[in-house]
Order: structure tokens, then sequence, then C-alpha cells
């Protein structure tokens, strides 16, 4: 009975750091449209950015107050710097899939990352795909297109790369959700695999950048300089690193501990939604009866995977 409520304990924990975490993740879109939009930067300038202010604010917090978690042993340094090289590829593919599709489609298709790990679960680890997760996929996937407002059958009239690379990118975060929950098997610390998979990712992102990827028309200098000496412009990207990054990325990490990658991915289909919220309520967005619909389907189906029985 003991060991019963503290697994019981231990999922809510869970799900109370992933919901938490998600809320954090979903500012993400709302502030990238502002430097977007406002400051005229490129998504891959704001990958870069990102990656590379979050690396040095947790470089230099760590530095500053727990030197104990910039130690990792020449395996774990191996491990994290594959971990980081997922991450890179994960958001250079999430910015390409919304260069070729658009945000609502290339969001929905990022969150086919929550079958694509419940089918590797299965597959290739032998856990028990019940009813009840089954259901709270298809509710989770359903509630992602209406949220997205993408029923119509003229909104999918996107091109086979535009597909492949949204599906790809859902593959990716699949990838790394996965590795998150492998370092918390290892006992590497959340935070430090925060740190050391960004650090690795600000590398790769630089090495994307320099490539001169072909959605943009400005050249990689230009492009990765555009805030200038913008105090507002920086603040926001620091912003940016700290809240739904730093966050909302090591919230989703820490919550990996407690729960299984499927089921921290499904919490995490929440995300949409809530910035259809965000933005209703701060830039005056749309937030009509088909998201609200697609919302309360995703949040049932939260609550058939925290509380259902298989």
């Amino acid at each position: 009975m003991a060991n019963y409520w503290n697994r019981q304990s231990a999922a809510s924990r869970g799900y109370l750091i992933a919901l938490t975490g998600t809320a954090l993740w979903s500012t993400t879109a709302v502030i990238i449209r502002h430097l977007n939009d406002s400051f005229g930067m490129s998504a891959m300038a704001v990958a870069f950015w990102r990656d590379f202010w979050v690396t040095l604010l947790l470089w230099g917090f760590f530095a500053l107050f727990n030197r104990s978690l910039l130690h990792l042993s020449r395996g774990e340094f191996r491990f994290l710097l594959g971990y980081g090289l997922f991450l890179a590829v994960f958001n250079s593919l999430w910015t390409i899939s919304v260069s070729l599709n658009g945000a609502a489609i290339a969001t929905v298709l990022i969150y086919s990352s929550a079958a694509f790990t419940v089918l590797y679960e299965r597959w290739f680890q032998g856990v028990h795909l019940g009813l009840w997760k089954m259901l709270a996929i298809v509710l989770s996937l359903l509630g992602s297109v209406l949220t997205a407002e993408i029923c119509a059958a003229a909104t999918w009239q996107v091109n086979p790369w535009g597909l492949a690379v949204g599906l790809l990118s859902g593959m990716a975060f699949t990838g790394y959700s996965l590795l998150g929950r492998k370092a918390a098997g290892r006992g590497i610390n959340s935070w430090t695999a925060l740190m050391y998979s960004f650090s690795a990712a600000v590398v790769f992102l630089g090495v994307f950048n320099f490539l001169d990827v072909p959605f943009s028309t400005a050249g990689t200098i230009d492009r990765l300089s555009v805030l200038g000496t913008s105090w507002q412009g920086w603040g926001w990207m620091i912003l940016l690193a700290a809240v739904p990054s730093i966050g909302g990325y090591g919230l989703y990490t820490l919550s990996l501990r407690y729960l299984r990658a499927s089921v921290a991915n499904l919490i995490a289909t929440l995300e949409p939604s809530m910035t259809a919220l965000l933005a209703y309520l701060l830039l005056g967005e749309r937030f009509g009866p088909a998201q609200i619909a697609g919302s309360l389907l995703i949040l049932a189906g939260v609550a058939i995977l925290r509380y259902g029985r298989n």
C-alpha cells in the first residue's frame, strides 16, 4: 500500500511539473512573434540566440551557486553532446516546417510526436498500450487540430516536402523526449542535462546558420546581428531564454524523472491551447469556439491519462 501511494505521489508531482513547464513553454510563440514583427528577426536567428542566452545564463548561475552541477564523466558528456544535437535538429526542423507549412499546420504536425512516442515505447520497450492511453492520444490530436483551426481541407494543401519536414519535426521531438528520459535514468541532474544539451545545441545551430539556410534572404552575419544595440530587443531575447526556454524545457526535462516520455509528451500537447489563450489575452487574437473545444478535448485527454485505468 505504501508503494502504491508513493507511486501516486510521484505521478502527481510529475504531472504538476509537466503542466507548469508546458504553461511556461506556451509563452514561446508570443515572444517570438514580437521579435519577428518588431525587430525583424528570422526564426533561425531566434533559435540560435535563444540557445546562446540559455547556455550563458545557466553556466553563469551554476558557476556562481552550484559548481557541482558542472561536472560530468566522459560518458555523460558524449551522451549530452548527442542530446544537444537532437535539440538543434528539432529546433531547425520546427523552423523549416513553419516556413513550409505555416504555424498552424506545423504545430499539429509536431505534436504527432505524442503518437510516435507511444508507438516507440510499445514496439521497442514493451510498454502496454491500453484503451485509456489510446483514447488520450486521439483526443489530444483532435484537440490540436481544432485549436489550430485547420479543419478546412484547403488548409492541408501543402507540398509533400512540407509534410515530410513537419512529421520529421515530430519525430525529432520524440527523440528529444526519449533522450531526456534516458538522461534521468542515468542519474544525470535534469538542470545539468539542460545546460549541456543547450550548450551543444548552440554550437550546432551556429553551424546551421552559417550553412545559410535557403529560407532566409539575408546573409548569415546580417541575420544574426539584426538586433544590433537594441537593448529592448535583447531584453525580449533574454526573457525568451529565461522563461519558456530555461523554465519550460527545464521543467519538462525534470518531469521525465517521474513520467514516461509518452505521458509527458501528451501533456505537452496543451501548449497550443495555452498559446492561443495567451495570444487572445495579450495580442487580441481570435480564441473562438473551435479553439475552446480543442482545448477541452486536450484537457480531457490529459485527465484520462492521469486517472484512467488500463
